[in-house]
């Protein structure tokens, strides 16, 4: 507890508000103070963002060709890049455009507490950094910023219920978005907690949504409304000064008071983005369905199995009832699905953006299968995401029944992607709109982008698809 006369940065914090420490915090992020593993992460963050922004431009269901055209008829000064959408328009609208791009996949990372901290975040800080030519190590500020205020809030969100009520990338990837544009527009202190309390009243999205292009648009209206925040605060707009505290953020977001306290101790000491680290997704689909499709892939691999020998499958796992849609109603709400997901891996071999399509989920082989596969919530095991575990058991006409315990989770922290991995990933997700030449001189400038004098060069490389691919 603090004494009557503690201070910190000589102001004595009684008379200070969480909310206005907790901007303090952010304002104090500094380039010359982060590590090398903090520089690193950012760095891997703004490329895998990139990438799934890029494909998600693909989505099957059309996603990313209606945003894009949507934002094209709001029109807006030309000075931020829609993401292979061969044009520029304001800021708020391309944060809006490349968030929900980012997300349209759902191959956009994560980590825990559990967030999608990249696709609310990094659409608003290109979007900002590209009008305003801010420097590739402002960026890298801007990015660990976000990513700090994101993991800090899930910290203190302490009555929060994964999968339930409220999704995070609109909650706290507003947060995070605001933070990072405010970071770059130079806003001081008053001026940030005008803005974190504006995007008190931008927050949202419900979970209900999941499994539809709405989902996707909460980190796009993340993005834009941290852009519009820090915009406002910057031209003078009030708002409440004391979002985070007692009777404010937590009690209308999480159904309780939360503990405020969290997101001030130890503030990037070090950044949780590098501690315990930030999980780089292998398959575009819920990170809750990771498990079941490795346990799947790796069983169908070592036993060279026969889809058609696959007589029964039973996936135990523990109760979460967001992932169990025995019959999603399309290829994007089999993204969701447990079953669907397992599905796909035992009768393919792969799972990629492919699986999702309708044309996949409505394919007769898949049909024919897909009643196979059972999901049996077993109370035993642990409900913690980061601590869980799935059982596979595959049954075979010829009675040989196949089991896999499948702890590890590919990707996340303790089992990251290699750098091979994660730059395969991003060349996949980039030729799917754009030109190889252009993605390999994007990669060349991500990967040095605390030298870069400016992200226009990166965005310009980012701008036009290649004409079959829209």
């Amino acid at each position: 507890m603090l004494s009557i006369n503690a201070t910190y940065k000589g102001k004595n914090l009684t008379n200070m508000t969480i909310t206005e420490r907790f901007a303090d915090s952010i304002l104090g992020v500094r380039f010359d103070d982060l590590s090398s593993a903090a520089i690193d992460m950012a760095k891997a963050v703004a490329l895998d963002g990139i990438a799934v922004g890029l494909a998600g431009a693909t989505e099957p269901l059309g996603l990313g060709r209606i945003v894009t055209e949507y934002v094209r008829q709001l029109g807006g000064t030309p000075e931020a890049t829609v993401l292979a959408g061969g044009f520029q328009t304001a800021m708020p609208n391309a944060a809006f455009a490349n968030g929900t791009m980012a997300h349209a996949l759902d191959f956009d990372n994560t980590w825990y507490p559990l967030n999608h901290p990249t696709s609310p975040t990094l659409p608003a800080i290109l979007a900002v950094g590209e009008a305003r030519g801010s420097s590739g190590r402002a960026i890298i500020e801007a990015i660990v910023t976000a990513f700090e205020v994101q993991a800090r809030l899930r910290l203190a969100a302490t009555d929060w219920t994964t999968g339930r009520g409220f999704h995070k990338p609109g909650v706290t990837g507003i947060m995070g978005a605001t933070a990072g544009a405010a970071r770059l527009l130079g806003l001081n202190r008053d001026q940030l907690v005008m803005a974190l309390g504006t995007a008190g009243s931008r927050a949202g999205s419900l979970a209900i949504n999941t499994g539809t292009m709405t989902k996707s648009s909460h980190s796009g209206h993340a993005a834009r409304m941290g852009v519009e925040c820090a915009l406002l605060a910057g031209m003078g707009w009030t708002a409440s000064s004391r979002l985070f505290d007692a009777g404010g953020f937590f009690e209308s977001f999480t159904g309780g008071p939360g503990d405020p306290e969290l997101m001030l101790a130890g503030f990037g000491q070090p950044f949780r983005m590098v501690e315990p680290g930030v999980g780089f997704k292998k398959h575009p689909c819920n990170y809750f369905t990771h498990r079941p499709i490795d346990a799947a892939l790796a069983l169908r691999a070592q036993h060279e199995l026969d889809p058609g020998s696959i007589v029964a499958v039973e996936v135990r796992f523990p109760r979460f009832d967001y992932v169990d849609r025995p019959e999603p109603a399309t290829g994007l709400d089999g993204k969701f699905s447990v079953q669907y997901t397992t599905a796909a891996a035992l009768l393919d071999g792969v799972v990629t953006v492919e699986s999702f399509t309708n044309e996949r989920r409505f394919a007769p082989d898949m049909i024919a299968f897909l009643p196979r596969v059972r999901l049996r919530m077993d109370p035993a095991i642990p409900a913690d995401f980061a601590t869980m575990h799935v059982e596979l058991s595959v049954r075979l006409d010829d009675g040989r029944i196949l089991t896999r315990h499948q702890a590890e989770l590919s990707g996340y922290p303790g089992q990251p992607l290699s750098r091979a991995e994660r730059v395969a990933k991003f060349e996949a997700c980039a030729r799917r709109v754009i030109h190889t030449d252009r993605a390999t001189s994007a990669l060349a400038l991500v990967d040095t982008l605390e030298k870069q004098p400016n992200v226009r060069a990166l965005m310009r490389l980012l701008r036009d698809p290649i004409p079959s691919k829209r």
